[in-house]
């Protein structure tokens, strides 16, 4: 059935690859790439997706000819998915271990898309990864591994399980979730990432915790305009009965997304 208005268009940034398998056939090239139950998800609820390039020198594309900026203006709305870690070093810290430095050149591309986004008040969501990303935005710290450097904490990444690691949260008093979910304090939600927010970025909120080991799980700006993140990956939560159903976090980003392009 068509839809009676045109569809929203939603940037998602992209997963960056460096080395890919020689099978591939891309022999010392990056690549860009989304994982599509992501797309997917976002796309049910009749939004078109564009995976959002990155631009930088040294391509065929120069930053003279095209900016972040003109991505923002042709976009309503921008998701931030998952993906290997946020560098300590964007937020002012160094990698305690090799294998946690992260991919800074990501950051930084994904923290100006952020800046474009929220400067022209249309909204974001942030994705695992992409809540992280946000807090560390916004000034925020991260904790580098979970398991090792928060006290009590429940294993939020099991290799073996991936996706069919569930714990419950809580959600935080007064918070949006409160309002999405009503009559409802608490969820069951996948566990997917060994590093979590810290200490929050300006502006910012606690709208979720893990209800036995209050690891902060979902965030949300005060600013003027809707930037959102969770730190588990709803779109692996369709069809699973009895885990957290966030169709409606989803709805609240895509009315909100309307909301700029119609207001």
């Amino acid at each position: 059935m068509p839809y009676s208005r045109p569809p929203l268009k939603i940037g998602l940034s992209p997963r960056f690859l460096y080395k890919s398998p020689l099978e591939l056939g891309f022999r010392g090239k990056t690549l860009q790439y989304l994982e599509q139950s992501i797309a997917h998800w976002v796309m049910s609820h009749g939004a078109l997706i564009f995976m959002i390039p990155s631009i930088e020198t040294g391509g065929l594309i120069r930053r003279g000819n095209l900016s972040v900026e003109d991505y923002v203006e042709s976009l309503d709305g921008l998701v931030l998915q998952g993906g290997t870690d946020v560098s300590p070093r964007s937020y002012g810290h160094e990698p305690l271990r090799p294998e946690w430095q992260g991919d800074i050149v990501r950051d930084r591309y994904e923290m100006e898309l952020l800046a474009g986004f929220v400067d022209v008040g249309k909204p974001v969501l942030g994705i695992c990864r992409g809540a992280q990303l946000i807090n560390v935005a916004f000034g925020g710290t991260l904790w580098q591994d979970v398991p090792s450097m928060v006290p009590g904490a429940l294993r939020h990444h099991d290799p073996e399980l991936y996706d069919e690691n569930f714990h419950p949260l809580r959600f935080e008093p007064g918070s949006l979730l409160e309002q999405l979910f009503p009559g409802q304090h608490s969820g069951l939600i996948n566990s997917i990432h060994h590093q979590a927010v810290r200490d929050l970025g300006a502006g910012l909120v606690v709208e979720a915790r893990g209800e036995a080991d209050a690891v902060i799980e979902a965030i949300r700006w005060e600013g003027p305009s809707f930037v959102y993140g969770i730190q588990w990956h709803p779109e692996f939560h369709s069809g699973r009965e009895g885990l957290l159903d966030c169709t409606v976090i989803l709805e609240a980003f895509l009315r909100e997304a309307r909301r700029r392009k119609t207001g």
